[in-house]
């Protein structure tokens, strides 16, 4: 299953690691670490121009990346409980 994740991008579930909200995680240090690390390597994707409200998660074939996106993390919840073959 597929996850939309604002504008024209998705990622595939099973590549999913975590969804945070951006604001209520961004005040811990390891959060600022990992996405200063992530943009350093190159593996920081931003998804559009408005103002981002959670970062994704991925890895796949060993390979971490992080989506900034302007969808808020329960939203991007909901999108997956939908998603689901029972609807919870």
């Amino acid at each position: 299953m597929y996850l939309h994740i604002g504008n024209d991008f998705s990622v595939d579930t099973r590549d999913l690691i975590g969804i945070f909200d951006l604001e209520n995680t961004t005040v811990e240090k390891c959060t600022k670490l990992l996405l200063d690390r992530a943009a350093k390597r190159k593996s920081c994707v931003y998804i559009g121009c408005e103002m981002p409200k959670s970062f994704i998660i991925t890895v796949r074939k060993g390979i971490e990346k992080v989506y900034i996106s302007p969808l808020s993390a329960p939203t991007l919840r909901k999108r997956i409980d939908c998603g689901t073959p029972d609807g919870t």
